[in-house]
């Protein structure tokens, strides 16, 4: 088990605002379900990619949850809108996206849109507040290059011996001060 994830210890949800992005209202009906179970209890929904950009646009969005499959605008393209528009709302949000697609080139693509976690349908209690808890307390630095904007890609750090290609974006610290102070998020022990 995690250290974050111990029987003692508990995020308080109660006051972030959570967007589910899913063309199934049985799924974000699950989502939402799921979310009032952590405490979670301001909860925005939207069926497709077009909806949720324009709830964002509304008000502060703190997490975002996204299927994949949606029309007229898919998960993928969302998220990449979310990361890399001049005109997002927030290109720093938490993106966690479900999918019941697995496949490596599912993931990648996911990866490469800017997602910060994947999950599996069907998802599970346990792995969403897993996603979650990793998210409020362990944020991954956002990388800038001239293809792709989101959270760094690498999960373990490692030592190369060669020139580091990849510089953080600027704001990279920044925004993980204001995210953890925009969240508000107390940790319960």
């Amino acid at each position: 088990m995690e250290p974050f994830l111990t029987p003692e210890t508990s995020l308080n949800l109660e006051t972030l605002r959570f967007l589910i992005v899913d063309r199934n209202r049985h799924m974000r009906l699950l989502v939402k379900s799921i979310l009032h179970s952590f405490g979670v209890r301001l909860v925005e929904e939207a069926g497709d990619g077009s909806d949720g950009l324009a709830e964002m646009k509304r008000q502060t969005i703190d997490f975002v949850i996204t299927g994949l499959k949606m029309d007229p605008l898919d998960g993928l393209d969302f998220t990449r809108i979310v990361r890399t528009s001049s005109d997002s709302a927030s290109p720093y949000v938490p993106i966690i996206m479900l999918t019941g697609r697995t496949e490596f080139k599912t993931v990648t693509m996911a990866r490469d849109a800017g997602v910060n976690e994947l999950l599996a349908k069907p998802v599970s209690v346990y792995s969403l507040y897993k996603r979650i808890a990793a998210l409020a307390l362990t944020p991954r630095k956002f990388i800038r290059t001239p293809t792709f904007f989101g959270p760094d890609r690498r999960r373990a750090e490692r030592n190369y011996n060669c020139a580091d290609r990849r510089s953080l974006a600027s704001e990279a610290l920044a925004a993980a001060d204001h995210f953890n102070r925009d969240l508000r998020l107390s940790v319960v022990s």
